[in-house]
């Protein structure tokens, strides 16, 4: 796949890049050494007043930023503007709080004494170089996260990014230098996917972090068990959107629409599979389905578009094919179903609700990435545990109930990362986030997202015999 910013609004290929050689990428990961040698030693005081920066700077380019991200992937430009202010947020968040999420901890005297020691700590230290492999989806928030905790807690960052959103790539590889970030500690590398396995073999490559496919993550998990370096990945999701009887309809419906189609539908934490409650099925489906037809799909620079392109014409492909054997198979398109008319030149795609799904079908066990989703009737709590459970990903799942005892249920024997009720699946800096199964593996955010990319340390003093 060429490196380039290809508007998939209209198709129109905007800018090439020359991918990064042989002898670039020595520079870089010589750049990357050389640089933690010096920054893993910085105190916390510091790499805060440097995040901090970079959060100034973001800020400050957010209207700039959010215009790039929308002409590289084609997200209305609202929802990029939202996405910058995101990563604001995110990036003073770890300022604000690494030097307690990354603090000594102490075991208590009688343990202290207990392992024959006169005192002892857990410490945290940085690993080194982070490989990011990171998707187009969210090209600014996937990458900040990372780079966030990564970054306060002593490492430094390599970013190989989706191969169309370079510019969105190079931005972020500024963004840090300009905050004043010594030189190498946070690089952009314009490569292919094939390039990735040499680099992460290299041994000055310390860790790697993928966001991305199932693919993707097989073969980056594979490379990386080989040369036995940590890895967290964060893969596809088909998360489950339960309505129960008590639930709020009307809440449960107006978000259910924005939970689907956030960012275009293309969102592994988008709710895809609605499993509904019999009691309450037609009421629910009569007026998502209403309110899906309803959505503007159109030009996403303009502040009327709810729904904007597919990021690319092979994503649209694979969408419609999901859809095409789904109506082969019996279901039954409620609304939506195909491309939309008046849009030929870019990758548009129509909301779409399909129902009466059955498991013969791809779109029961595969994602649908884009704005499609697909409607079930239960019978019951049980049914509807199971049905949520049988996927192979595991990334979160929404619940509409006000019973508690339901909650409960739901919130233990639900297979994922993440269980939300009355409210949409997000992330936010201070809580964790990835998944279980087909999902991937570790967490990002939070203090267990710091820690992920830390040489957690033992440090033991034996007693002194003499005193």
């Amino acid at each position: 796949m060429p490196i380039a910013t290809v508007n998939p609004a209209n198709g129109e290929t905007l800018r090439t890049f020359d991918e990064l050689g042989a002898d670039g990428i020595e520079r870089c990961l010589a750049a990357a050494v050389s640089a933690f040698r010096r920054y893993r030693t910085t105190d916390l005081p510091e790499r805060a007043r440097l995040m901090s920066r970079a959060a100034d700077l973001l800020e400050e380019d957010q209207e700039t930023i959010a215009r790039t991200m929308t002409t590289e992937m084609g997200k209305p430009l609202a929802a990029a503007r939202a996405e910058a202010a995101k990563c604001v947020k995110a990036m003073r968040w770890y300022a604000g709080h690494a030097e307690i999420l990354l603090a000594d901890e102490y075991p208590s005297d009688t343990e202290v004494k207990d392992s024959g020691a006169a005192r002892a700590r857990v410490h945290y230290r940085p690993l080194g170089a982070v490989l990011a492999v990171m998707p187009w989806n969210f090209p600014l928030w996937q990458v900040v996260r990372f780079a966030a905790p990564a970054l306060m807690a002593g490492n430094v960052g390599l970013l190989k990014h989706a191969s169309n959103v370079p510019q969105t790539a190079l931005y972020l590889e500024d963004l840090f230098r300009r905050a004043g970030y010594p030189e190498g500690c946070f690089q952009t590398l314009l490569v292919g996917s094939r390039a990735v396995e040499g680099i992460l073999r290299d041994p000055r490559v310390a860790a790697a972090t993928l966001t991305g496919s199932e693919p993707a993550g097989r073969s980056v998990a594979a490379i990386a068990g080989d040369e036995i370096k940590k890895t967290v990945l964060e893969l596809g999701g088909s998360d489950p959107y339960v309505v129960m009887p008590s639930a709020d309809l009307d809440r449960a419906v107006r978000t259910a629409v924005t939970a689907r189609v956030q960012n275009n539908g293309q969102s592994c934490i988008a709710a895809k599979r609605f499993i509904v409650h019999t009691d309450v099925y037609d009421h629910f489906a009569e007026g998502f389905t209403a309110r899906m037809a309803a959505l503007t799909v159109g030009d996403p620079m303009a502040d009327t578009t709810d729904v904007g392109p597919l990021a690319s014409e092979q994503g649209r492909a694979d969408l419609e094919e999901l859809v095409d054997d789904a109506v082969r198979r019996g279901a039954a398109a409620l609304c939506g179903g195909g491309r939309p008319k008046g849009l030929d030149a870019g990758w548009f795609y129509e909301p779409t609700v399909l129902a009466g799904i059955t498991p013969d079908m791809r779109i029961h066990h595969e994602e649908a990435f884009g704005p499609v989703a697909t409607l079930y009737r239960v019978g019951g709590l049980d049914e509807a545990v199971e049905l949520a459970n049988d996927t192979p990903f595991g990334l979160s799942s929404n619940v509409w109930t006000r019973d508690p005892g339901e909650q409960e249920r739901f919130a233990r024997d639900i297979e994922a990362g993440g269980v939300f009720f009355n409210g949409m699946t997000a992330s936010h800096p201070a809580l964790p986030f990835g998944g279980v199964k087909r999902s991937g593996y570790g967490r990002e955010l939070s203090g267990h997202g710091i820690r992920e990319f830390c040489n957690i340390t033992t440090v033991w003093h034996g007693a002194d015999p003499e005193a």
